[in-house]
């Protein structure tokens, strides 16, 4: 830091009174009483002071500096009475150099007090007033053309210059504020829409486990619970190991299918396979295991599609059937895939006991499907009424997987 800052308004003053001193002792000194003969530029200066020794106008001019400290600092707030106390200064330094010649030394502090003091459009305006009146108490008589040209040609286009540059200083100052509380604005916003982002990262992603894990190890915990039911049940021992076997296998099954959900991977079927051939091994294994006539189709032209939609199908189709099995007490059930330009359709229809899709679900799965069929752009649609059987619809966007394309 300066040793200057903070002690500004006590420099300005004390360079303004030792202007005055100078100005007073080599007036003193030449012993002048009278001026350099004011020209038509200075005597309205002189008749100011008409009359009036210049030792009381410097001692008058003197006490006009004194409140220059004060001023200083309010020098944004009281702009008018700044302004005013600059000009009358000015006046009474023309006044003093008009009668006596030294005291044109004093009319230079107007310089760097028009630079501290005035406000930023008004600097240039008083450095050149200072300027006209150090060159107009020094004109002679004949000078009246050539200080009109200086008026006319140099001191007012450099006002209205200054007055220009200033305004302009002054908006880009105002622009460059807004700009920055425009950043700092948008900077906590970025802020928000970040922490936000990552909340719902965490929601999407608890939402996924939960589903995976509905999806895979819950159902396959189902069937597993029904074959040891079954087992239990079994007269002969040939039929007991077989439902243990298919118990063993959904165990495994359940295990690899809780990994691979953990790791966000495919559904282990679509890894193999098309998935045509997935979801129909799934419908396959899903009747035999439900004891459920099934009919599986599919039509149009199957594709590659994007993992993310295969995948959702799938898990949309095997939450359907497990839907069934679990609820519905059906003896008939069919399932078509459909393939067109712009989509994939997927409907699973059965002869079950139906329901009322307007009434609120206790369970995970209707939720979970609709879910799957929006995060890959697409819909899901249920038609059920007691004792009408149920009919699941999606469609989703064909979008192909470039990757397999290539």
């Amino acid at each position: 830091m300066s040793w200057i800052d903070g002690r500004e308004r006590w420099v300005y003053a004390a360079l303004a009174y030792a202007l005055l001193a100078i100005s007073a002792i080599t007036a003193a000194w030449q012993g002048t009483s009278a001026g350099v003969g004011a020209g038509p530029g200075s005597a309205w200066a002189a008749a100011l002071l008409s009359g009036v020794p210049w030792p009381v106008a410097a001692l008058v001019a003197a006490g006009w500096l004194a409140p220059v400290p004060w001023l200083y600092p309010r020098r944004d707030t009281h702009r008018t009475l700044v302004v005013a106390h600059y000009l009358l200064l000015m006046a009474l330094a023309a006044a003093l150099a008009a009668t006596s010649l030294p005291f044109v030394l004093f009319v230079s502090a107007g310089y760097p007090l028009a630079i501290a003091m005035l406000p930023g459009r008004l600097v240039l305006a008083g450095v050149t007033l200072t300027a006209l009146v150090n060159v107009t108490t020094q004109a002679g008589p004949g000078a009246g053309t050539t200080l009109l040209t200086v008026i006319g040609g140099v001191a007012v286009p450099l006002v209205v210059a200054g007055w220009y540059v200033s305004a302009e200083h002054d908006r880009r100052r105002r622009l460059v504020e807004r700009l920055r509380a425009a950043m700092e604005e948008n900077a906590e916003l970025n802020a928000r829409l970040l922490d936000q982002a990552r909340k719902a990262g965490v929601l999407d992603e608890r939402h996924r486990v939960a589903g995976e894990i509905h999806d895979t190890l819950a159902q396959d915990l189902v069937a597993l619970i029904g074959q040891l039911s079954a087992a239990d049940r079994a007269e002969h021992e040939d039929s007991r190991r077989r439902h243990l076997d298919r118990a063993a296998e959904l165990a495994r099954r359940g295990l690899s299918e809780t990994r691979r959900s953990v790791r966000a991977l495919r559904p282990g079927p679509l890894e193999d396979a098309e998935l045509p051939d997935a979801i129909g091994h799934m419908a396959r294994s899903w009747a035999e295991a439900a004891g459920v006539e099934l009919r599986f189709e599919v039509t149009g032209t199957p594709v590659a599609l994007a993992a993310e939609v295969e995948a959702a199908l799938f898990r949309v189709a095997q939450e359907a059937l497990a839907n069934v099995a679990k609820h519905a007490g059906a003896t008939r059930t069919a399932l078509t895939l459909s393939y067109t330009d712009e989509s994939v359709l997927l409907d699973v229809r059965d002869d079950g006991t139906g329901f009322d899709p307007q009434r609120p679900a206790d369970g995970f799965g209707l939720d979970g499907m609709r879910q799957r069929a929006r995060g890959v752009g697409g819909t899901l649609d249920v038609e059920s009424e007691p004792g009408q059987g149920a009919t699941v619809a999606a469609a989703v966007p064909a979008i192909p997987d470039d990757e397999r394309l290539d």
